[in-house]
């Protein structure tokens, strides 16, 4: 088997295994009622609330949602063309608006109810599983970290652009539960279905920048 197979059924394995995970965590978030461990998750967090966090968790939600990812995505798409990377550009754009395509569609299909939010933050008027924040921000800023480096940047800041987007992503699926919006398994549906959709991109062959 060559390299570029052996690396493509990788990525369809982690691809299925994803799907599978999203659909098992699905089926326990849309029972009726709501699940123990949820509420549990839920209360822990809103534990931990201090008026300092909840302004700090405030602001970094706001980095997972459209008032800034359009935006910037926008931004980040004519950088890459400007600089003869349309391939790169076209990608980003088919990860990133895929990825938000498929989350509405799973909303819909689910028909989740939100949670009662806390601090008084407005409730969304879309469904709650799963979390969009959740699904498009692991989209958009992970493989914001794989295309837009320039070829030449060394490993280690590669690495660290990596870990700067997973700790980032991190806190925004956590802002969610936070701020009362989604129930933890609507983000952990939302982390499931993004790294299958990802893979499976992966698997395609299309995700071949460098």
């Amino acid at each position: 088997m060559t390299t570029r197979k052996a690396v493509a059924l990788r990525y369809a394995t982690l691809a299925l295994a994803a799907a599978l995970v999203f659909w098992w965590i699905a089926a326990a978030a849309t029972a009726p009622g709501v699940p123990p461990l949820d509420g549990r998750i839920r209360e822990g967090v809103h534990a931990l609330a201090t008026p300092g966090l909840t302004r700090a968790v405030r602001a970094v939600t706001q980095l997972g949602g459209s008032l800034v990812l359009w935006p910037l995505g926008g931004f980040v798409v004519l950088w890459l063309a400007r600089h003869g990377r349309g391939r790169e550009a076209g990608l980003f754009v088919l990860i990133v608006l895929g990825g938000n395509l498929l989350d509405e569609g799973m909303k819909l299909m689910f028909h989740r109810l939100r949670p009662e939010p806390f601090f008084g933050y407005p409730k969304p008027f879309t469904y709650s599983f799963p979390s969009g924040h959740a699904f498009v921000s692991p989209c958009f800023y992970l493989t914001l970290a794989e295309i837009a480096l320039a070829p030449a940047v060394p490993r280690a800041r590669r690495m660290c652009a990596w870990g700067a987007a997973i700790l980032l992503v991190a806190a925004i699926g956590f802002s969610r539960v936070y701020l009362g919006v989604h129930y933890p398994s609507d983000v952990a549906g939302g982390y499931a279905g993004a790294a299958a959709w990802m893979c499976a991109v992966r698997a395609s062959g299309l995700l071949r920048v460098r």
